[in-house]
């Protein structure tokens, strides 16, 4: 029987920009690591790992929207500090009537939804 999601992974081509954009840029909390491998997350139940697309079928789902959401605290912050560091916002920083909301892009395109509710 399936009890939960365990992790999500998202697979990138360049290992070491994708490190800076989670660990250094998002401040993603990180767990462990191998060279072609990182976890963010690891204490929160369901974790993130951020993969080098070693494989033609993974190769093929680098750069697209993930369909992954952050939940955010200090939003606007967040944004102004990704934007001045060059981070790609693919849709801008707006208010909804449930939110605040951005779309990001990591270095290989892979795209995030950012909230602040």
């Amino acid at each position: 029987m399936v009890e939960k999601i365990k992790n999500i992974v998202v697979f990138v081509k360049d290992f070491q920009a994708a490190r800076r954009f989670y660990r250094d840029l998002l401040g993603l909390t990180p767990g462990q690591e191998t060279e072609y491998m990182m976890e963010f997350f690891p204490s929160q139940g369901t974790s993130l790992g951020v993969s080098l697309a070693m494989h033609e079928a993974a190769q093929k789902l680098v750069g697209r929207h993930t369909g992954i959401t952050f939940d955010v605290k200090g939003l606007d912050e967040l944004c102004k500090t990704l934007e001045e560091k060059g981070a790609r916002f693919t849709e801008p920083l707006e208010r909804t009537p449930w939110g605040k909301m951005a779309v990001v892009a990591d270095p290989d395109g892979n795209e995030f939804a950012l909230v602040e509710m």
